[in-house]
């Protein structure tokens, strides 16, 4: 694939330097520009679709879901809006098709639209985050000592404030949390936690540098999925941080291991399209084939994280060894959380519990131990309380059903959990229990026996119970309505079905008999395609 390079969007319409003509570092729009006066960035080329390119790996190319529109012509997809999707040169916005598009209310301009039209959310959101930005840097001037909390308290208040002082319990509610954040949870969530641990100052982080990081974190995650967006993003770093508050880890994690871990988790599903790695892979995306069809997404996870990590300079000032080292932990960490290689981390980590040869105090253990963590962290849902845990499954199920329709409106084979038609969220999410997440946490708790395991567990022996209760619920109303049907077919009043009435009543059973088979199919096939085909993470 060939590289195309960019010319940078200067915040003030300056004249580009020469040595930016000459540069083949790493080049990225400023965020800022299209506010301060500049062309906007979406006319010139698509804000994602900025790479940057490290002429001393040829394989580190950072590319953002929505590639670059040069690029994506290269290898045959056409360009389209910011919120569209490059497969197979569909109009991918099918893929969140709602009854009343933004533009249908006249607030943001249509796909083919060229007025300029009122300001849209998304660039509402950036312009207010930058006024905080641009306000905060005013107040801060001449005032060294100052909290950076003072940052947040224009970002939450009142409730959302209550809620953090108790961000380290179990039954913390990120769904509200995100309302009273005004669906700013995951920026707010993860600077009170950087900052809890004093890391801004261990690490002499620029909190404008931090706060435009985590901003743009959040906007690159796609809030029209269902289930793959910052919302999951904060409740997966809220869990990692519950987890390295156990006490193994409390005592033996270092500063790097506390900022790499919350890192990790904030980006794990950096710009995830809502699709899973088959789709990619049978649709020849270019992401699957710039990463050779292996840990696709999660190797697009860490590379959109590093892209903004370098276009932010959060780590500029320090030693360019040591921003690699932090980049390649950070990458290892989110390879981690790839579910196809669950059974290799699993066999690992049963390994080491039963020779009991783990020892923290080894870096290369601690970092194993935050992998375990975050693929805990990733799939914790079904562990949740019964009223969060249920919010997920739907939302994670109403994902794999879009889809299996944009896969069936498109001829293509149906991807394992992802028909409508022949799966339940009953049986998805008892399969998952079953299959994944059980095994994971037993190991988990064996490693870490305390309150929290416990109570995880608890959560989760009774999330699947409630699952077969409802499961049985939806089998015994089948099962009414094929008896309900047989009857009404009995007792037709027409001389041709009384002549045959024996018939009918034989072949009641039969019918039933049949569709309990296909059902016991059904459930055996969920079953064993669910090590394989699930992708809650």
């Amino acid at each position: 694939m060939e590289v195309c390079y960019q010319l940078p969007v200067l915040p003030l319409d300056r004249p580009v330097p020469k040595h930016v003509l000459s540069r083949r570092g790493a080049i990225s729009f400023s965020s800022s520009s299209s506010l301060f006066g500049a062309p906007d960035p979406r006319q010139l080329s698509q804000r994602r679709g900025a790479i940057s390119y490290d002429s001393s790996d040829q394989t580190a190319l950072y590319i953002r879901m929505l590639g670059d529109v040069r690029v994506r012509s290269q290898v045959g997809f056409e360009p389209e809006g910011r919120d569209s999707y490059p497969y197979l040169c569909i109009d991918f916005r099918t893929l969140h098709s709602c009854s009343d598009p933004p533009w249908a209310s006249g607030s943001v301009p249509g796909p083919g639209s060229s007025s300029a039209g009122p300001v849209s959310g998304r660039r509402l959101r950036r312009l207010l985050s930058f006024q905080r930005y641009l306000h905060s840097s005013r107040l801060l001037r001449g005032t060294p000592h100052l909290n950076p909390l003072h940052i947040l308290d224009e970002d939450y208040t009142g409730q959302a404030k209550c809620m953090l002082e108790k961000v380290g319990m179990w039954n913390f509610d990120i769904f509200l949390f995100d309302r009273l954040t005004n669906g700013n949870s995951l920026v707010t969530l993860t600077f009170h936690l950087l900052n809890q641990y004093g890391l801004l100052e261990l690490f002499q982080l620029d909190m404008m540098k931090l706060w435009r990081f985590l901003v743009m974190v959040q906007e690159d995650y796609h809030s029209l999925n269902p289930y793959h967006n910052a919302v999951h993003a904060a409740d997966v770093t809220q869990a990692m941080y519950c987890y390295m508050r156990e006490p193994k880890l409390a005592k033996s994690l270092t500063s790097c291991d506390l900022l790499l871990g919350l890192l990790a988790a904030a980006t794990h599903d950096l710009d995830h399209p809502g699709v899973n790695q088959p789709f990619l892979i049978k649709t020849n995306h270019y992401l699957a084939k710039l990463y050779r069809n292996s840990s696709v997404l999660e190797n697009h996870h860490w590379r959109s994280a590093v892209g903004l990590l370098r276009e932010t300079g959060l780590f500029s000032h320090l030693p360019a060894e040591d921003g690699l080292q932090m980049e390649r932990q950070l990458g290892s960490l989110i390879l981690a959380t790839d579910i196809s290689r669950q059974n290799e981390y699993l066999g690992k980590f049963r390994t080491h519990l039963d020779q009991d040869d783990l020892c923290l105090s080894s870096a290369a253990h601690r970092h194993f131990i935050l992998q375990m963590a975050l693929k805990c962290a990733d799939i914790c849902n079904p562990c949740r309380p019964w009223e969060l845990s249920k919010q997920w499954s739907e939302k994670v199920t109403e994902e794999f059903f879009h889809q299996g329709d944009i896969e069936k409106k498109h001829k293509l084979e149906v991807s394992p959990l992802c028909d409508s038609q022949s799966n339940s969220m009953e049986n998805i999410q008892i399969g998952f229990m079953t299959y994944v997440v059980e095994p994971l946490f037993a190991e988990w708790g064996r490693f870490s026996d305390t309150r929290l395991s416990q109570t995880m567990l608890g959560h989760l022996g009774l999330n699947k119970a409630s699952w077969g209760g409802l499961l049985q619920q939806e089998q015994g109303s089948s099962t009414e309505d094929l008896e309900a049907s047989g009857c009404a077919s009995v007792a037709m009043p027409t001389p041709a079905v009384a002549k045959s009435e024996p018939e009918p009543a034989s072949a009641e059973p039969d019918a039933i008999a049949t569709a309990t088979d296909i059902g016991e199919t059904n459930s055996q096939t969920d079953n064993k395609i669910i090590p394989q085909g699930s992708e809650e993470s």
